[in-house]
């Protein structure tokens, strides 16, 4: 299942989920592309959201306005919905109108693929510049011979000591889980995550792994109005 976590206040784009995208609600718009690839939920704090995601047919639950973050509120959801320890649940983010929807399959085999271990979680990549790496708002991460996830952080890491040519690993916010690592995942901290301000430090403070899977996107993220007429021109330009 999908989870997309939708809370209604946005300090930068006031009711930043429901922004229109050329006719569509940007938080419909993500909703609709996931559904090609799995059952779909919308977790919101908002009556407003839930009776526009009833248009579309798409199905939405109730949360509390209270929550930290997106996972605590997809782990609501998911407790809502009487979700099994066992059962796969991909968080994707509300503002994510041109995510790839074989980017959420590749998520969701993986999954599948290690659904055997203690903790299930994963996450993804792409290649990205050094120039783009300098930017803290996107995240870098680094892996190991397995692609699991070392570290992530906002800095350039690795650091490029001799300035050779380099290519680093932008992150992509979207996160796999199944329903018991979840429940874990929101369960524990570390004080690493308050300081880059990231949370998927945690998994690795208490030694748990995060598969990452390389992908290629097109996709952003919608935090402002600058990015939305982006996004409104992106789109009129893709059809």
């Amino acid at each position: 299942m999908i989870i997309i976590p939708a809370r209604l206040s946005s300090s930068r784009l006031p009711k930043k989920v429901l922004a229109d995208i050329n006719g569509t609600p940007m938080v419909i718009k993500t909703a609709l592309i996931a559904k090609k690839v799995d059952d779909v939920v919308i977790a919101t704090d908002s009556q407003e959201v839930i009776d526009i995601a009833k248009k579309y047919n798409i199905n939405a639950v109730m949360t509390d306005k209270n929550h930290k973050s997106g996972s605590d509120r997809i782990k609501e959801a998911s407790d809502i919905l009487g979700m099994k320890d066992d059962d796969l649940i991909i968080n994707l983010q509300g503002d994510e109108p041109f995510i790839e929807s074989d980017i959420l399959q590749k998520v969701k085999q993986t999954l599948e693929s290690i659904k055997n271990r203690d903790f299930v979680m994963a996450s993804c990549y792409k290649t990205i510049d050094e120039l783009s790496a300098e930017d803290p708002n996107l995240v870098k991460v680094v892996i190991d011979k397995n692609s699991d996830a070392i570290y992530f952080s906002r800095s350039k890491i690795p650091y490029n000591r001799d300035n050779s040519v380099h290519t680093y690993k932008g992150h992509i916010g979207i996160y796999g889980f199944d329903k018991k690592s979840l429940d874990k995942f929101c369960q524990i901290n570390a004080h690493i995550e308050d300081i880059e301000k990231l949370e998927q430090l945690r998994v690795i403070y208490h030694g748990y792994k995060i598969k990452m899977i390389e992908v290629e996107t097109k996709s952003f993220g919608i935090d402002t109005a600058e990015d939305l007429a982006k996004a409104i021109e992106y789109e009129k330009n893709s059809n």
